[in-house]
Order: structure tokens, then C-alpha cells, then sequence
């Protein structure tokens, strides 16, 4: 088995990754508790919804709130996701301790999903950069290059590419930069192959990873990843979410399924998965006849797994 990091940050993505997929609209009370939860489960990096307009995402329109609730949280890192400057201003006023900007390497993803081209997104992240530096706030930007691994409307989408809009994102003025397998195209020799390479170019800004499940190989991709060095990937409880350019998809990484894997290699994350599950049992029952994702949800945590995290302790 190759050398492994101890410690790995699993970024809590669901409320904003995989509610903004789901038509209902989660009452904001419901949304606190997860938040409350789930920090009470040891999470400590949630994001928490996107400064998207209200017509447009009603889901996510209280990620405001949400923001001032989880800030209240002692040691809880906030992250929220903003599509251009006027995002990023609400995100600098609410003090989020990190505004994701999404870039699609694919050209025809990122103009069906954004609107704009990589490199339109790239200028904008220049100017968010510009605005949050005269305003003396210390939110993180980072950028986050999607369909690395390929894309349903493109096709391919090359490691070049892919590597030329996270150099762009860093001259831009991004903190950091991550990468996402928006429609689950990846395997693990390809998340080796770019993910080296990106950690070449950006070293200790490579921030995180972000793998969705829709052909079964976001844990093998997370394993891959962590294998070369990295120690932060998103999830969402009970796998939801998932990309609406990606017909049959079956959503993210599910978190209580990370949590477990990394568990089991003696990997520390912080997480109660007993009450992880507690809490998915809960967001199922808000979530009532949605489709839920993720293998430990379904079947459990095994007999043998009090002994297991002791030995792991």
C-alpha cells in the first residue's frame, strides 16, 4: 500500500452541491439543524448554499442565513459558491471564510452551465480578486476547474486544458484551486496522471477534490488522489446531488461512505459516522421520496466496527 496522510478533510457539500439538484426547497430551520449536526459529527468544513439569484435557485436563496448560523460555529470553516462578482460581494458581506468560483474546462459545459467561457470566468475571478482585496476581507477564493475528466456535451477535454485554466485561475489571483470530475467521466489512472501534474503547478494551493459516483468510482478516485498526497475532498450525505448536464447520474461521493473507507485505512477525519448516519436518516425523512445514494446508508456500519475505530484510535 502506498504511503497514505493521516488526516483528511472531508468538506460537507450537500447543502448547496446536492439540494441546489432537488427541486423542493428545504426549509431554512431543517437546513440549520443539518448544519448544527453535523458539526456536532465533527464536521468542520461545510459549504453552505450559493450567492446565486432567488428566481433562479430558489433552493439556495437563505445561504445568507445559513452563513450568519454556521459562523457562529467555533472552529467551523464556511465555504459558498459564487458564479461572478455580484456573488462574491454577498459572500465577502456575509464574511464566508471561502467563495468557490466554478470553471468549466469544457468550452461548451462551461457556456451551457455559466454562461461564459473559461476564460470570461478567469477575468471574473480578476476582478472578485480586486474587490475583495479593497475591501480588506479575508474570504479565500478558490477555483474550482469542473469537467476535468471530460464532459457530456463535449467530449474530451484535455489535461492541457485543464492544467492551462488552473494556471490561468492562480495568475487571476485565486488562494486556490481544485479539481472536479463534474460528470463522472474519471478512473483512477487518469486522477493520478492529472491530479500529479496539478499538484506540479500548484503545489500547496492544490486545494481539494471533488469526485461524483455516477459510474461507481468515486471512492476508487478518492483512493487514487490519496495516494499522491491529497487530503481534502467534498462529499454530500447520502450521495446527492450530481450534474444536470450528466443523464443518468448518480450523484457525488456520498460522505458516510468516504468517511468509512478512510476510517478503515486508519485515516483521521474527525467524523462520528454513527451520528453521521443519524443525521442521513434525518435528511431522508426532509427528503422524502427523493432518490439517496451511498452503500454504508443502505446496509449500515458492520458489527465489527466499534473494534475497528479502536484499533484505529
Amino acid at each position: 500500500m502506498p504511503s497514505l496522510p493521516r488526516h483528511v478533510v472531508i468538506r460537507e457539500v450537500g447543502l448547496r452541491d446536492g439540494l441546489q439538484s432537488i427541486q423542493r426547497v428545504v426549509p431554512t430551520a431543517q437546513k440549520i439543524e443539518w448544519i448544527r449536526d453535523a458539526y456536532a459529527a465533527g464536521q468542520r468544513e461545510i459549504e453552505v448554499g450559493s450567492f446565486l439569484p432567488a428566481r433562479l435557485l430558489p433552493q439556495l436563496a437563505d445561504t445568507s442565513q445559513l452563513v450568519e448560523f454556521a459562523k457562529s460555529l467555533p472552529g467551523l470553516r464556511v465555504s459558498v459558491l459564487v458564479p461572478n462578482l455580484k456573488g462574491a460581494e454577498r459572500a465577502i458581506e456575509s464574511r464566508a471564510d471561502v467563495m468557490t468560483v466554478p470553471l468549466s474546462a469544457s468550452r461548451e459545459h462551461s457556456l451551457a452551465n455559466l454562461r461564459k467561457t473559461p476564460d470570461e470566468v478567469v477575468a471574473e475571478v480578476a476582478r472578485i480578486r480586486a474587490a475583495r482585496d479593497a475591501s480588506g476581507s479575508k474570504t479565500l477564493i478558490e477555483g474550482g476547474v469542473g469537467t476535468a475528466f471530460g464532459c457530456t456535451i463535449q467530449g474530451r477535454v484535455t489535461h492541457e486544458e485543464v492544467l492551462r485554466c488552473m494556471q490561468a485561475l492562480l495568475d487571476a489571483g485565486a488562494d486556490y484551486v481544485s479539481l472536479a470530475d463534474t460528470v463522472g467521466f474519471g478512473g483512477p489512472r487518469s486522477v493520478r496522471e492529472l491530479f500529479m501534474k496539478a499538484h506540479v503547478i500548484a503545489g500547496e494551493r492544490f486545494w481539494c477534490g471533488h469526485f461524483h459516483d455516477t459510474r461507481g468510482l468515486a471512492l476508487a478516485n478518492i483512493y487514487a488522489a490519496l495516494a499522491i498526497g491529497v487530503t481534502r475532498f467534498d462529499a454530500t450525505l447520502a450521495g446527492i446531488g450530481g450534474c444536470p448536464h450528466a443523464p443518468g447520474a448518480s450523484g457525488n461521493a456520498s460522505t458516510e461512505d468516504v468517511a468509512f473507507m478512510l476510517a478503515d485505512m486508519n485515516i483521521e477525519t474527525g467524523l462520528d459516522l454513527p451520528a453521521l448516519l443519524i443525521l442521513r436518516s434525518k435528511v431522508a425523512r426532509w427528503l422524502d421520496g427523493e432518490v439517496l445514494h451511498g452503500a454504508v446508508g443502505r446496509a449500515g456500519l458492520p458489527r465489527t466496527f466499534t473494534a475497528l475505530a479502536a484499533s484505529s484510535a
